[in-house]
């Protein structure tokens, strides 16, 4: 059987095993991903196998670059894919597709025990938010800027205004007095 033959032999197989499978995902006819681990598990990590025009007599390409394997240290990560490497190389020239997922889903806990999500996953989040406020301050500082005041202006309203800024007391009174006499006041009676 050449390549191409096997290949299609492999990728009918994968099909019928992983059909109804949430973790799988067949990216193309020649890439798959895999989810190791429940949704929501912080252990969890995704595994993408594409396979090379020789495959299975030459080595699939692993990856774990997938923005879910974010949170994992990328030492985390090299150990997980020596591993896998180690597994191509026992299985090379037969279909493994399917094996290096089933020995990755076996070997979860050893593959993430130097994992730790705790210390991780908050930071991007944080990171996020904090760079959400600061954008929404500067926006309304500009909604409550002040009208600029001329020299004149400023020189009338210190006049007017003591050292602390306030108007002195009674500054308003003859507006008060001149309402007084148009409306009439209880003295007038």
């Amino acid at each position: 059987m050449g390549a191409n033959e096997d290949q299609e032999m492999e990728l009918e197989a994968l099909r019928s095993i992983y059909e109804g499978d949430e973790s799988f995902r067949e990216l193309s006819p020649v890439s798959f991903q895999y989810r190791i681990g429940e949704d929501g598990d912080p252990k969890a990590f995704l595994i993408e196998i594409s396979w090379t025009e020789t495959y299975p007599q030459t080595p699939p390409v692993i990856s774990m670059n997938a923005f879910f394997n974010n949170t994992i240290s990328s030492a985390v990560k090299q150990s997980i894919l020596a591993k896998l490497q180690e597994a191509v190389e026992v299985n090379l020239g037969t279909a493994m597709t399917y094996t290096l997922f089933e020995y990755a889903k076996d070997n979860k806990e050893q593959f993430m025990e130097n994992h730790h999500p705790g210390n991780s996953t908050p930071t991007p989040i944080a990171s996020v938010i904090s760079v959400e406020a600061p954008s929404t301050a500067p926006s309304s500082k500009k909604k409550d800027k002040k009208e600029q005041l001329s020299k004149a202006q400023k020189r009338k309203l210190a006049d007017k205004t003591d050292h602390k800024g306030e108007l002195p007391r009674g500054w308003n009174w003859v507006d008060v007095v001149k309402q007084l006499s148009k409306t009439g006041s209880k003295d007038d009676e």
